[in-house]
């Protein structure tokens, strides 16, 4: 699966991107993120309900980096600090519709307990992701973050496409997580 998303990488840089980021996220710069996004979908794509569907996937997308990115320490040849965290987005347009590349350190520990959540998502249908979404809402169990898991369900469920992910561990304590999402036409 890895292999795959490195591939995608280099196949968005040679097609048409719409936005290419990395860096410290914050609420203004997402809002700014999401506002450039709607004006080149609008200039791009003349059906309404896949730029709708593609900004709802954009949106969740941005709001997990910034939600779930963990502080990488840093001093194997200095003093230790933390560095803020770091996040990778990228969206491309080709001819099947759009791909969003998103990528954001996580804690290893946590790696496979998500892989299991991603895995569970991936082998539902519309209605197994609709009423587990609707089971998570009435359970009213939530993470520190603020969701139950519901940003990947429905990042699934507006795609309509499996969630492509990656892990690469980073270091003792840390993993990359790469997600790609395509929205088709």
């Amino acid at each position: 699966m890895l292999d795959r998303i490195h591939v995608l990488y280099e196949e968005l840089e040679q097609q048409r991107i719409m936005l290419s980021f990395k860096g410290e996220l914050s609420p203004e710069l997402i809002t700014a993120l999401l506002g450039l996004v709607e004006r080149k979908l609008e200039a791009l794509e003349e059906d309404v309900r896949l730029r709708k569907r593609l900004f709802n996937v954009v949106m969740e997308c941005l709001q997990n980096l910034y939600h779930h990115n963990a502080r990488i320490r840093t001093g194997a040849s200095g003093p230790e600090r933390t560095e803020e965290p770091q996040g990778v987005v990228m969206i491309g347009h080709h001819d099947r519709g759009y791909s969003v590349l998103t990528g954001n350190f996580m804690a290893g520990d946590q790696v496979e307990r998500f892989r299991s959540h991603l895995d569970r998502i991936n082998a539902m249908d519309d209605e197994g992701l609709r009423d587990l979404y609707k089971s998570i809402l009435a359970d009213g169990r939530f993470s520190e973050a603020g969701g139950g898991g519901l940003g990947m369900i429905d990042i699934a469920r507006k795609s309509k496409s499996k969630l492509e992910y990656g892990f690469v561990p980073y270091d003792a304590d840390n993993a990359f997580f790469s997600l790609n999402v395509n929205v088709g036409n």
